[in-house]
């Protein structure tokens, strides 16, 4: 992974991330008993407005849920994608978390892919993601820089299995970004002198 400085704030990772699920006892089954993530801390949430769950995911960074007793029933295709890649629909709305990826080590990935199905998990095929014209191969090779397998999780939050296979550098940015009316923003990043680093 290509190391850059941040010369704003020293962010140290992700502290957690905050999801909501239905159903907290069938998110400890499958967080804590299928995945294996330790449960770190567990709040009942004042005047009876649900709970607050808390999962190691590594590195010191934890992955959380909450429970409200009243809250709106998921939102497949608008709060999150309706199917997994390759299976359908990937989009979510603005504003919304499309999907979770989880480090893992390159030479454990396929054994933690066969581990996944062992489990009754419902996987994808393996993408090796690349930079070819459909940006994913069946089969692993030289131009691949991470592998990823996808699945949900109870409340269809999209779960994924990613491993970085190859060092990342200054030529894997190369795409000026879209604007909301679909044209490139030129020059924005292509062509542009890379700032300091300090």
């Amino acid at each position: 992974m290509m190391v850059s400085t941040n010369s704003e704030f020293d962010f140290m990772g992700v502290n957690h991330l905050a999801l909501v699920c239905k159903d907290m006892a069938r998110t400890v089954e499958f967080y804590r008993d299928v995945l294996g993530m330790p449960l770190t801390k567990t709040i009942d949430l004042p005047m009876g407005r649900g709970q607050h769950f808390f999962f190691d995911i590594g590195n010191g960074d934890s992955l959380a849920f909450f429970w409200f007793p009243d809250a709106p029933e998921a939102a497949p295709g608008v709060s999150a994608p309706a199917a997994l890649p390759t299976r359908g629909s990937f989009v979510s709305a603005h504003g919304s978390m499309n999907h979770i990826a989880f480090n893992v080590r390159a030479e454990k990935f396929d054994e933690y892919y066969q581990r996944l199905i062992a489990k009754g998990v419902e996987v994808t095929p393996i993408l090796n993601h690349d930079n070819s014209p459909m940006q994913a191969s069946a089969e692993m090779h030289d131009d691949v820089f991470v592998r990823s397998v996808y699945f949900f999780d109870p409340d269809g939050v999209c779960l994924e299995f990613a491993a970085w296979t190859k060092q990342l550098d200054e030529s894997d940015v190369a795409h000026d970004p879209v604007q909301a009316d679909g044209t490139k923003r030129e020059g924005m990043i292509v062509g542009r002198t890379p700032a300091p680093v300090n």
